[in-house]
């Protein structure tokens, strides 16, 4: 199994590209501020499930990546509210980004478990 195959990784990936689609239409004076910052905080999930995986041999390493992969979901949440609050996404759009965080955090969480009881 490749970490592609991971439905958290094709979620946080999908979910990604959409937001980083979205962050282009935002002001030019937020390109090197909050878009640029989302950008990086979705794109961080990939890459920290990623990096997990190919260190999924040592426990401690692969839950340390997995855990910075969640604090990043969640910090997702926050910019959203941000890109709500300041008018750039929809009330909509924020509802289906934030649930979206919500459930990958979750998943990412469940994946730690599984992980830990079989003892990679």
């Amino acid at each position: 199994m490749k970490f592609e195959d991971l439905q958290v990784f094709q979620r946080s990936y999908k979910v990604s590209l959409e937001l980083h689609k979205a962050s282009l239409d935002f002001p030019k004076h937020e390109q090197y501020g909050l878009a640029d910052q989302i950008r990086r905080a979705s794109k961080s999930i990939c890459a920290n499930i990623a990096e997990g995986f190919a260190r999924k041999r040592s426990q401690a390493d692969f839950n340390r990546f997995i855990g910075m992969a969640i604090g990043s979901a969640d910090e997702m949440r926050v910019w959203l509210r941000y890109c709500l609050d300041l008018g750039y996404i929809a009330e909509q759009q924020w509802q289906r980004w934030r649930n979206e965080y919500e459930e990958i955090a979750k998943m990412l969480q469940g994946l730690g478990k599984r992980v830990d009881k079989t003892a990679v």
